[in-house]
């Protein structure tokens, strides 16, 4: 596979941190819903902007840095299974990619279908994902600025 000029890499890794940034922004917001639910808003308000969210920001978000990371890691020399910290975080990226388009989207549309009849477990559901993502996004961004363990046996 060919490389990508210093400028092309540059330019990758720009996309990459602004799409990674948008689904950290994302996760904060959709939390924000939640704690916002969770202490009395407005269910009919709260969990359909929610569902717009993962719909049309979070869900899209998540592909873009999947995307884009895994064309990070195939263009330029790190590659993708050179690094165990390069694998770490397109796994860890996978996984939650996974749980993003398979489980968080049509639940949180499931929310907003309840409205005001949503149990406090419901109400969870939207704290909950975006606590573990955003942790999870933490820990890949610091797997990329210590870039820890070395390199992988061939």
């Amino acid at each position: 596979m060919s490389r990508l000029s210093p400028a092309g890499r540059k330019a990758l890794l720009t996309l990459h941190l602004v799409t990674a940034l948008g689904w950290l922004g994302a996760d904060l917001v959709l939390l924000t819903l939640g704690v916002a639910g969770l202490r009395g808003a407005d269910p009919a308000v709260v969990y359909p902007a929610a569902g717009l969210l993962v719909t049309y920001v979070f869900g899209p978000l998540s592909v873009a840095v999947w995307l884009i990371g895994l064309a990070s890691a195939l263009l330029t020399p790190w590659g993708l299974l050179r690094w165990r910290w390069v694998l770490v975080k397109f796994a860890i990226t996978t996984a939650m990619l996974g749980l993003v388009l398979l489980l968080l989207t049509p639940t949180v549309r499931r929310l907003g279908a309840l409205g005001p009849d949503l149990t406090t477990r419901d109400r969870l559901d939207l704290i909950i994902p975006p606590v573990v993502s955003s942790t999870l996004l933490i820990v890949m961004t610091v797997l990329s600025t210590y870039k820890p363990w070395g390199r992988r046996r061939s």
